[in-house]
């Protein structure tokens, strides 16, 4: 058997800092401004930007564990917390939209007047302060689910934001005060697509699914079509961080004496082509895995 270690867990502790502090500041100042004008958009771009603040501190948390090395009871590390964190994330995300969407809805047979000025003053500071945050992780959001947790979190505020930024206008010019819930409900939908995706792709993750941008059918094809290789049987492919996979593969070969310059030839494929950076291949004697096999139906 051979094992291939290689992993890498980008550092993104300064961008967490400047961002968690960016939106604490924010949302104080949002959700003040919004019980003052009497914004239900306001209140609920706050909301939002509230949970993405716990977002923020959950994806820095995953990230700052997931750097721990291994121990003997725990000899993946705290790697799959970068895992736990985009799902619960998730889920406390939907909590918030329910509820929004709940008081968009009372807000349609009972209308509130609301300052036009402060809204559209407050909510354009949010699409600065949230595009400025998503730029902090532009980078490293193709590679790590949790890195493009956050990411989409913040990048859908700047978008919300500039929504809030159009209702205020809609109030000051037209005085349409049934603008702010349907912005409000609009906040929701926008959110509710983009969070679907992050909820389903860290479930699977959860559940040690083969990560959506591994192919299984080519990993089964580059292995059988290995020189000398009969069949494979237990194929497995999971993550072990949203940056980390593994594999673990019986290979059923036709000639015993393959070194370990095969097997590293073919860790180092599987690494440089699907990303996997942790594998285990069991060699078997072709005549060994027949024996059994007929063992089995024996017994």
């Amino acid at each position: 058997m051979f094992h291939n270690h290689g992993h890498k867990i980008g550092n993104y502790n300064r961008a967490f800092a400047i961002g968690a502090i960016l939106n604490i500041v924010f949302v104080a100042i949002e959700a003040g401004y919004g019980i003052f004008s009497g914004s239900l958009a306001l209140i609920a771009d706050a909301g939002h930007n509230l949970s993405d603040v716990l977002s923020l501190l959950l994806a820095w948390g995953a990230s700052f564990l997931a750097s721990k090395p291994a121990t003997e009871t725990r000899t993946y590390g705290f790697r799959k917390v970068t895992i736990m964190a985009p799902l619960i994330s998730a889920i406390l995300l939907f909590i918030v939209l329910g509820g929004i969407a709940w008081e968009a809805i009372g807000r349609f047979f009972n209308p509130e007047p609301v300052e036009g000025m402060v809204v559209i003053l407050i909510a354009a500071i949010g699409v600065v302060v949230n595009t400025l945050t998503a730029l902090l992780f532009v980078s490293g959001q193709k590679q790590d689910l949790n890195i493009r947790g956050v990411f989409l979190h913040m990048l859908a505020d700047a978008g919300v934001s500039l929504g809030v930024v159009i209702a205020g206008l809609c109030i000051v010019i037209k005085d349409w005060l049934w603008i702010d819930p349907v912005i409000s409900l609009l906040i929701v939908v926008v959110i509710l697509i983009g969070t679907w995706n992050l909820l389903r792709d860290s479930t699977n993750l959860a559940i040690d699914a083969v990560p959506e941008h591994i192919d299984i059918s080519e990993v089964k094809h580059y292995l059988t079509n290995l020189g000398n290789v009969y069949q494979i049987h237990d194929l497995h492919i999971w993550p072990l961080s949203t940056t980390e996979f593994a594999l673990t593969v019986h290979l059923v070969v036709t000639d015993s004496s393959l070194n370990n310059d095969f097997l590293q030839q073919c860790q180092q494929h599987l690494h440089d082509y699907f990303g996997i950076a942790h594998s285990t291949i069991q060699i078997e004697k072709r005549d060994d895995a027949i024996n059994c096999i007929l063992d089995n139906k024996t017994l």
